[in-house]
């Protein structure tokens, strides 16, 4: 188990040159989106985790933002941000940056407002994603392979052709739309004591965690990050950041920010935010299969990213806790991947590879033993020719649904004793 790490404050200092200042957003100016968005929005469900997971001491309930227009929360900060241009500025267009929710909330956004919307996406994105945003209306352009190079060239775009910028997650009516969902947990669970958000960029966390702090002060709020984007994470501990990845790869594309701002850092995180714990691929992968499975829900990598945490580390929640579920835009092609990752982890799945003499009658041995200890080949792969196989050895790949690890350890064993040699 990992632990969860209180904040090292200092990390921005007052003279540092990152820091600048930008209107915070306020509790007044939460409950002002709230007005505006309550007959707009989907007001999404807070539901007990299904009771196959339990936290020992805790209720543990889900607040289902990947049930929302357009399959995350971020239509609300789109939509309060969209509602406070002027005549003059929607006329102008906007134009954004996103790896995909913040996209799609745009565009739906400015289509309901009769706005041109150009989006810069990186080229990472799933399709689905993609083809979501260019069917709401927008203009849709591919550029840069993580979200920090898809910000740069919005930016460009926004000098050269006076275009609006609309800030995924740095802009004051973007995170009092956010925090809408805070306000909305408390009204359904007011005596909630911890509550497990995902972090990229911020946006999402410091709106809600600004409600919730100012309407219950003792609220607890735990961040999550994704272990291969943490530079909040190194913020929050006052660390210096490693060297930063050329490639970020991650499940959980949705928070895989590779700069984060200072700026969020020190107006919001470094203020309402008292844990921040990492998550792996893995851990996702688990997360995700389990709603499927057992919560009859879609979410995708940045999504699960919270209850990931939950299930993963041991933290303390007290008696009653929720985690955001924020999205459920996943690609079916991900999803399958991610299926088998979270089934192998659970050792659900198995793929096994062995080596045995290329006669007759050994693929039947094989299959024989996986049928004494019924388990059910779903692939195999027959391989004579590899180069690092000897002249009359064969390589039989097989993945294979099983129910545990000790299944797969007997047949392991079964399999040595037939004289099959095992490689992984």
């Amino acid at each position: 188990m990992r632990e969860a790490l209180a904040p090292r404050r200092g990390a921005i200092s007052p003279s540092s040159p990152d820091r600048k200042t930008f209107p915070a957003a306020t509790l007044e100016d939460i409950q002002a989106a709230r007005e505006f968005l309550k007959s707009k929005i989907t007001r999404t469900p807070v539901k007990l985790c299904p009771k196959a997971f339990e936290v020992p001491g805790t209720q543990l309930y889900l607040k289902y933002e990947n049930e929302q227009l357009t399959g995350s929360f971020k239509i609300r900060g789109a939509l309060n941000k969209m509602n406070s241009l002027t005549a003059e500025e929607r006329k102008r267009g906007v134009v954004a940056s996103s790896a995909g929710n913040h996209a799609q909330g745009l565009a739906l956004a400015a289509k309901e407002l009769g706005v041109h919307a150009r989006i810069v996406m990186p080229v990472t994105t799933p399709i689905v994603k993609i083809n979501a945003t260019r069917s709401y209306g927008a203009e849709v352009i591919l550029h840069g392979d993580f979200y920090d190079e898809a910000y740069a060239h919005a930016k460009e775009l926004e000098k050269e052709k006076g275009l609006i910028f609309v800030h995924p997650y740095q802009d004051r009516f973007v995170i009092a739309g956010q925090g809408t969902i805070g306000l909305e947990i408390l009204e359904d669970l007011p005596d909630v004591e911890t509550l497990v958000i995902p972090i990229g960029g911020g946006g999402l966390c410091s709106g809600i965690a600004t409600a919730a702090k100012a309407l219950k002060p003792s609220i607890k709020i735990v961040g999550v990050v994704s272990n291969q984007a943490p530079g909040m994470f190194h913020l929050f501990r006052g660390e210096n950041e490693p060297e930063k990845k050329k490639r970020i790869s991650t499940i959980a594309e949705g928070i895989a920010i590779k700069s984060p701002s200072p700026l969020m850092y020190s107006t919001y995180i470094s203020k309402l935010v008292d844990e921040m714990v990492e998550v792996d691929d893995n851990d996702i992968a688990q997360a995700i299969v389990f709603l499927l499975e057992k919560g009859k829900t879609v979410t995708e990598g940045a999504g699960a990213s919270g209850l990931a945490a939950v299930m993963s580390n041991n933290l303390d929640l007290g008696k009653k806790a929720c985690v955001i579920l924020c999205g459920g835009n996943i690609d079916l092609n991900v999803m399958a991947k991610v299926i088998e990752r979270g089934l192998r982890r659970e050792h659900r799945l198995a793929r096994l590879t062995v080596v045995c003499d290329d006669l007759p009658g050994n693929l039947n041995r094989l299959t024989n033993v996986m049928a004494e200890h019924r388990a059910n080949i779903l692939e195999v792969y027959h391989d004579r020719v590899s180069p690092e196989l000897g002249l009359r050895e064969t390589r039989i790949d097989l993945l294979v649904e099983t129910a545990s690890d000790e299944h797969i350890q007997a047949i392991q064993t079964s399999l040595k004793i037939q004289g099959f040699k095992i490689i992984r």
